[in-house]
């Protein structure tokens, strides 16, 4: 099943890359108000993939310049560490945080990569283990507690299928069934 989603993942994403090679407008644009989610539901694992502008959740997008700016981004690396408070899973999964990564090449997370002038995004990796993943029926996104996001784009890969949903504020719950 690791196979399988690691697969369904990475097709997701060769996805995105193919569009943006081919000169084509795909879903994972730079977009301030939005956001792409995409989920991977294994039996033993749920795994979050987050895209984001960083002005959706700082207001500004390039390094802290000031000790209040800095206060922003620490807060923000918290709330999106907090794992389970950020995407609660239907508990019929039973699943704990595993795992955060966050990159950002304007905030100096993870490795170095080229900057784009002018757009500076963060992305997000977050792993559950579950003992159930295949039961979950939803997740509640927590990604409206940044203001100035208004629309998260989801893609997920579930037992049942492969779904793309829209959540729009206030909405946050994520259906993983079709």
């Amino acid at each position: 099943m690791k196979i399988l989603k690691t697969w369904v993942m990475l097709s997701l994403w060769m996805g995105s890359v193919g569009a943006q090679a081919a000169g084509h407008a795909h879903p994972q644009a730079h977009q301030h108000g939005v956001a792409q989610l995409d989920i991977a539901v294994d039996a033993r694992q749920i795994t979050l993939q987050l895209s984001s502008p960083l002005d959706n959740l700082l207001g500004f997008e390039r390094a802290p310049r000031t000790e209040a700016e800095r206060r922003q981004v620490q807060a923000m690396l918290d709330q999106l560490r907090a794992a389970a408070t950020m995407f609660k899973i239907d508990p019929a999964a039973q699943c704990t945080p595993a795992q955060v990564v966050l990159t950002s090449a304007a905030l100096q997370l993870g490795p170095a990569q080229p900057a784009d002038a002018g757009h500076a995004d963060l992305d997000g990796s977050f792993e559950f283990h579950c003992v159930a993943g295949a039961k979950a029926t939803y997740v509640d996104v927590g990604l409206f507690a940044f203001a100035r996001l208004q629309r998260v784009e989801v893609q997920a890969v579930t037992p049942s299928g492969q779904h793309k949903r829209v959540l729009k504020r206030p909405n946050a719950r994520i259906g993983l069934t079709k």
